[in-house]
């Protein structure tokens, strides 16, 4: 797992050695993902450079330095990530003739892609990566990322310079590197809280699709690059409709047994290291049953990791120290309070390098620092909520979707109209006649959030308006473009018919690869901690996408499959409970020790010199939120996460 970095220079400008000098320092901004090693190379004929740096993990001698070169030099690459069928591959290309040097997974890649080319190579790996290839036979740039996106990797354009890296902030080192906002991308993460990787808070970036290489041939006889080109060796749509077409025909045991099988095969894949090993454990289904089968396939003592919270509605700690207890596993834990995440604030947008407001970032963060004193990697249970319907968003979208398809729209809509008749504070006062123990709580805004409900088209904008953040990004920030994705135009509803199992095709479509993904990421790699995820192993993804939702969801209950799964190992007790999230109290916080840093932050005064934000619209909620009336914890997490970024990096 590490940094990598390149750009070629169209106009060629630079010498080799100022190539070199700037790809380092293009490099060095990535130090935290790679504190091991750091190395750069150039083609001062093509204008290309690529910068390295470097967490050692699997053969840590200088034989798995990177940029690596290929024996006849024709080709070098620079790969963050890990490749678990290496040693298969190796073997395979040792037969055809093939020397290695070292036993990095790195030099695999590098003589897989030479021997049988990039577009055939890729699709036989196993494992999580983004990588840049350079043929420079060929002059061809190769991008290639993993099927799911656990990886990242932006490619765009500035002043003629193409740029590429695992985080934008090494294009900052750049000279010709010229940040502009992008009002999509600014759109989009009002709604979303994150920045959808097809589009970049900077304009003219985005990253390459999970499951794709993108193609850059350039002409070095009239220094033009050829239109990128992007294929896709692996596609979760197809994946999709694959399975709904050809469903799992076994009983709901043999679903549970197959299933058990792969995921140990996966959790074995992702022990391989030449360094500690230990796992994230909430305490929750997916990540007790990653520990639970680690322990069982483990050759060495299991240490997992988990922080708790101050406030009891948050703390998930005492129930991730009773399955450690339960498993006999080297747990340890860390309490956090309100003043340990504050402090930590100002580092989050030096982290993401975009505006990212999943506020369980900083949960993140600190449990990963925690895991990075014993551990250099960590497996983690993401990816089993958006597999086997563990959010709570998906019965929520059931049970509301189910009573929009009833009625009629055009009845929908009069009832919404006359529900917004009547002002909020009408509402209010109305409510104020109804016996306190039957009064309902803030009824003004409920009836008006009904209303915008049932004008809805159906329930696809239905699920999208329970995961927005701000439903109408123009109206708290004018300038902002939103987009038509033709995913909730109706091509969702063509690959996946059932409306329950679309919420899930939505989420691992974006939310998976765009936010979660990402934290873990950038949380992370911030200390230099790996983390592998079993759950997103690809072949854990198309066979949990052949099982129909009665399976996934097996008794009724979300994630039922895995709870079957894992009571092999726990008892029932110990995890059978309501889903919780790895989140923080952040609306208390707001209210008390985060009230003067975020008040600073949405005074009228800094909102109008900001010049991008309505400021009343959000003065209102910020307003509701201190009195207690509304709990806006989310929507405003958002633009103050916003606000920090644009402070760093505008």
């Amino acid at each position: 797992m590490c940094g990598l970095v390149g750009f070629v220079d169209h106009q060629r400008r630079w010498r080799q050695g100022d190539l070199v000098r700037l790809a380092s320092r293009m490099a060095d901004t990535l130090q935290a993902r790679g504190p091991d090693d750091q190395d750069a190379w150039a083609d001062a004929e093509a204008g290309l450079a690529l910068g390295f740096r470097r967490l050692a993990v699997i053969d840590l001698t200088p034989a798995g330095r990177q940029p690596m070169v290929s024996a006849d030099e024709g080709a070098v690459v620079v790969f963050n990530g890990e490749i678990y069928n290496a040693q298969d591959l190796r073997r395979e290309l040792e037969a055809g003739g093939a020397a290695f040097r070292g036993r990095s997974d790195t030099e695999v890649v590098l003589e897989a892609c030479r021997r049988w080319g990039v577009e055939r190579a890729v699709p036989r790996f196993v494992g999580m990566f983004g990588f840049a290839y350079w043929d420079r036979e060929r002059q061809t740039l190769s991008l290639a990322r993993d099927r799911v996106g656990i990886k990242p990797l932006y490619y765009g354009w500035s002043a003629d310079t193409c740029f590429f890296g695992s985080q934008p902030k090494s294009f900052f080192a750049h000279p010709d590197w010229q940040p502009r906002l992008n009002p999509t991308a600014l759109a989009e993460y009002l709604r979303l809280n994150y920045v959808p990787g097809h589009l970049s808070i900077y304009d003219g970036l985005s990253q390459v699709a999970p499951g794709a290489i993108v193609t850059i041939c350039f002409d070095p006889a009239d220094r033009q690059t050829r239109q990128p080109r992007q294929n896709h060796y692996w596609e979760f749509r197809s994946v999709a409709r694959h399975g709904v077409a050809d469903r799992f025909d076994g009983c709901p045991e043999s679903a549970a047994v197959q299933l058990k099988t792969l995921l140990r095969q996966a959790v074995t894949d992702r022990l391989v290291a030449d360094v500690p090993v230990g796992a994230f454990l909430s305490g929750g289904i997916d990540s007790s049953t990653v520990v639970a089968i680690m322990k069982e396939v483990a050759p060495t003592q299991v240490s997992t990791f988990s922080i708790g919270f101050t406030e009891s509605d948050f703390d998930e700690a005492p129930y991730a120290r009773q399955v450690a207890k339960h498993l006999d596993v080297n747990h340890h834990e860390l309490y956090v309070g309100p003043d340990t995440a504050r402090d930590l604030i100002p580092n989050i947008s030096s982290w993401y390098d975009e505006p990212f407001a999943d506020n369980s970032a900083i949960a993140t963060y600190l449990v990963s620092r925690l895991a990075r004193g014993s551990v250099t990697v960590a497996l983690s249970g993401d990816g089993g909520d958006e597999l086997f319907g563990g959010y709570p968003w998906y019965r929520q979208g059931q049970v509301i979707g189910g009573t929009l398809g009833r009625l009629p729209r055009f009845l929908r809509r009069q009832i919404g109209a006359s529900l917004r008749a009547l002002p909020v504070e009408g509402w209010d006062r109305g409510a104020q006649l109804i016996p306190s123990a039957l009064r309902p709580v803030r009824a003004g805004h409920r009836m008006h959030k009904i209303a915008e409900i049932l004008d809805l088209a159906g329930p696809d904008q239905l699920y999208r308006y329970l995961v927005s953040q701000w439903a109408d990004p123009v109206a708290v920030c004018p300038s902002a473009t939103p987009e038509d994705d033709a995913v909730w135009m109706g091509s969702g509803v063509r690959d996946v018919p059932d409306f329950a199992e679309r919420m899930l095709y939505y989420d691992t479509l974006g939310y998976l690869p765009d936010n979660i993904l990402t934290k873990v990421d950038r949380a992370s790699m911030a200390l230099g901690l790996e983390v592998r995820m079993p759950m997103l192993d690809h072949r854990v993804v198309e066979f949990a996408w052949r099982l129909p939702m009665s399976y996934r969801q097996m008794g009724g209950k979300p994630k039922g499959l895995l709870m079957r799964i894992l009571a092999d190992y726990v008892p029932t007790i110990l995890f059978e409970r309501p889903k919780q999230g790895f989140e923080m109290p952040i609306a208390a916080w707001l209210r008390g020790g985060m009230r003067d840093w975020a008040e600073d932050l949405l005074s009228e005064r800094m909102l109008r010199c900001d010049g991008i934000f309505a400021p009343a619209v959000i003065r209102q909620r910020w307003q509701e939120h201190l009195s207690g009336q509304r709990n806006w914890q989310y929507s405003l997490w958002n633009i103050l996460m916003f606000l920090e970024w644009k402070r760093a990096w505008l």
